[in-house]
């Protein structure tokens, strides 16, 4: 089991920035690929970005390749999600997740956590 808590969320202006947090806490964190999620009201669950296992591999939806920036810290327990220049459309409620391997599908991911509202206001 792992357990994931998010943190970070806000309300920000159009191109500010915002760093998102992600501890975890039960079985190996480094031993999991991870991801952020976002899910806007009315609106499918959609993948943000993931990395693997050691850090050495990153994804990302085209809609925030360039502006978004994921990484890891093992030691720590900690995954981020660098959002720079965000934009109203970027509003949704973000989620990290944790499973065997970084992929892009929701399917792939075995441990959620509970969210962290981003709202990017024009």
């Amino acid at each position: 089991q792992v357990q994931l808590v998010e943190s970070g969320g806000g309300l920000v202006q159009a191109g500010d920035s915002l760093r998102l947090s992600c501890v975890a806490s039960g079985r190996t964190f480094s031993s999991y690929g991870m991801a952020w999620f976002r899910q806007a009201p009315g609106k499918e669950r959609e993948f943000v970005a993931a990395i693997s296992w050691s850090g050495g591999s990153t994804y990302y939806a085209d809609s925030v390749k360039g502006r978004f920036t994921i990484s890891r810290w093992n030691t720590r327990n900690t995954l981020y999600l660098q959002m720079n220049s965000l934009k109203p459309e970027d509003t949704a409620v973000y989620y990290c997740a944790a499973g065997s391997t970084a992929r892009t599908g929701v399917e792939w991911y075995d441990y959620w956590g509970q969210g962290t509202q981003v709202t990017v206001s024009s």
